[in-house]
């Protein structure tokens, strides 16, 4: 059964790259999740995105929403997103205001974990533009994107207790554009695969290490494969 579900997540996962500049980064990112009642919870997430020598901040984003759990295995989530991307073209940040709405799917068998998640966004996108009369101006760009995301933990053993567990992660994670846009003009907007190790400690904290292989299209110039270290702190706990 594992060696399906992780066969079938390589198939999904696969893209076809060609014309591609290499890049490296490195993601840190906290997400948390806290549940207030049975059915409430909130959700509140950072992420730091740096070159691979920590001295450009190639992006933040900042995340909040409101959960509702319609039982131990499924839920859905509503909210609101900050980002803030460096564009070395004209050597300063852009924003990025951004609704999110998603339905998580998770399975379990015995110790090993399945998420199926779905979310869809609607982004405001500041543009920045140069001309010699004006220098730089901006305008606001609107898509609506859809994101599918399969994510696999598989327990590998016990540590010092029964409480502390290292698994592998195998994720992928495609973006798909909707409709007529004008932030990027291609239906498949980008992929990440991420293949990782990860603690658990008590099933309220994780520590994942892992490569993200990820892969952004665009409309305007030659799509871009970043080589990434990923860093990423789960914390999940009732209030």
């Amino acid at each position: 059964m594992k060696i399906k579900i992780l066969f079938l997540l390589m198939i999904f996962c696969h893209v076809s790259f060609s014309q591609t500049q290499q890049d490296q980064r490195v993601w840190m990112a906290y997400t948390g999740q806290y549940k207030a009642s049975p059915n409430l919870g909130y959700h509140m997430e950072a992420q730091f995105r740096m070159d691979n020598q920590l001295e450009q901040n190639q992006q933040n984003l900042f995340r909040v929403g409101v959960i509702y759990h319609f039982s131990e295995s499924q839920n859905a989530t509503a909210g609101y997103a900050l980002v803030n991307t460096f564009s070395a073209a004209r050597d300063d940040f852009f924003k990025e205001n951004r609704i999110w709405e998603q339905y998580q799917i998770t399975k379990k068998w015995s110790k090993d974990i399945l998420i199926n998640r779905f979310r869809l966004e609607q982004r405001w996108v500041e543009q920045l533009r140069f001309s010699e009369l004006e220098g730089v101006t901006s305008e606001t760009a609107y898509q609506n994107r859809f994101r599918v995301l399969n994510r696999f933990l598989w327990y590998m053993t016990h540590l010092k207790s029964e409480k502390e567990s290292f698994y592998f992660v195998l994720q992928n994670e495609l973006f798909v554009t909707l409709g007529e846009n004008e932030v990027n003009s291609k239906v498949l907007d980008q992929n990440r695969l991420l293949v990782g190790f990860g603690l658990n400690y008590n099933n309220t904290i994780r520590l994942e290490l892992g490569y993200l292989n990820h892969y952004i299209t665009s409309s305007t110039a030659n799509d871009l494969m970043n080589h990434t270290v990923s860093i990423s702190l789960f914390h999940n706990i009732v209030l």
